[in-house]
């Protein structure tokens, strides 16, 4: 079956569930593709021996989209696939109004659109959402939350939930003292680590006005913030806090958990963050919003979630994980039990496989 999967994206989350499902399909016999701009998403998939076509897309609406949307079109019809899967909203929009319900049609918000913006255009986003079901021929989401959300809006039509899944041999439990020798980070400091891209969605600003509260209570603690982004060198500028360290997009992940205490995920809005599912995969206690998803990970066990915007209860929530009572490490313990439980990326890929056989004979 030739799969094409299309995204805007191309680095952090959806790139890496975009990854995550071509690698599978390639290994299941299937031939899938994947249609996105230049950059990491592109060069990791070409490595691997996986077509790619290059589509010029910007992440928001506006003036650009007919002509992205024709692009795209162009693509679909040269690599002619049996199914296509559409990753996160610009994909969606562009995908399904090139595609308009000729072609099986999978689409995968990886969080609403509606969910990023209010007013007249959280409005409009609502009412496209509304409208492009009827070219949707299963909606994939990756949470319950997502999924009432959607419901919520208004969006009709046939849906299933597949949470996000985590590789459970790359994300393990391993040794904080040789992570943190590796990565320069202090031996014997308590690390609250926030790792993703910097932007309005992650609230790192957030994360940065709970981070006194937190220091006053642990005077050797540091705040890692790993990742760039449009909203990094405004507040990196803003901040003089010599126990707030920022480090560049990590290659790799793993041993940034394997450094931390716990992980803090101050996002404004998310479908099911793969970060916590990584921390949690590798033994360490998560911390964030109640934003749709991360409850679902979490679970009541494994971290806390605390009320969207309460950047004091997130300071306390964060604090005390990092006393010595060992909370961190039972949570951490926890958390990992849960992900080899619930979220390993080999249930999902399968799940999807599935999902997407199901939709391709029904358009035969």
């Amino acid at each position: 079956m030739r799969v094409l999967h299309v995204s805007q994206p191309v680095d952090a989350g959806v790139a890496a569930v975009v990854a995550q499902l071509c690698v599978s399909q390639r290994e299941q016999g299937w031939d899938p593709r994947v249609a996105c701009p230049d950059g990491p998403l592109a060069a990791r998939m070409t490595g691997a021996g996986i077509a790619v076509g290059t589509w010029c897309a910007g992440r928001s609406p506006g003036p650009a989209t007919l002509a992205e949307t024709r692009a795209l079109a162009g693509l679909i019809r040269a690599h002619d696939p049996d199914v296509v899967h559409l990753h996160s909203s610009k994909a969606g929009l562009a995908g399904r109004l090139a595609l308009r319900g000729r072609r099986p049609t999978l689409f995968q918000p990886h969080a609403w659109s509606f969910a990023a913006v209010n007013g007249t255009a959280g409005s409009a986003a609502r009412r496209w959402e509304r409208f492009g079901a009827r070219w949707t021929h299963r909606l994939l989401c990756v949470s319950d939350d997502e999924l009432a959300a959607g419901r919520a809006a208004g969006v009709a039509g046939p849906a299933v939930t597949v949470p996000n899944g985590v590789d459970t041999d790359r994300f393990r439990p391993s040794s904080r003292a040789a992570a943190r020798a590796a990565l320069g980070l202090p031996a014997d400091a308590r690390i609250v680590l926030c790792l993703g891209r910097t932007a309005e969605q992650k609230g790192q600003d957030l994360l940065l006005h709970a981070w006194p509260s937190v220091r006053s209570r642990h005077p050797d603690a540091r705040l890692v913030l790993v990742g760039d982004g449009p909203r990094r060198a405004a507040w990196q500028s803003g901040c003089s806090d010599p126990t707030v360290l920022w480090r560049d997009t990590a290659g790799d992940p793993a041993p940034w958990y394997a450094a931390a205490d716990v992980v803090a995920l101050p996002s404004r809005w998310e479908g099911m963050p793969l970060v916590a599912l990584e921390a949690m995969s590798a033994g360490r206690p998560v911390v964030g919003f109640d934003v749709a998803g991360l409850r679902e990970a979490v679970g009541p066990y494994a971290g806390e979630v605390v009320a969207p915007g309460d950047v004091g209860a997130l300071a306390a929530a964060l604090g005390h994980r990092l006393g010595p009572d060992g909370r961190a490490a039972r949570e951490g313990d926890a958390g990992r039990a849960r992900v080899l439980e619930r979220f390993d990326v080999r249930v999902m890929t399968a799940a999807v496989a599935a999902l997407t056989t199901e939709v391709c004979e029904e358009g035969r």
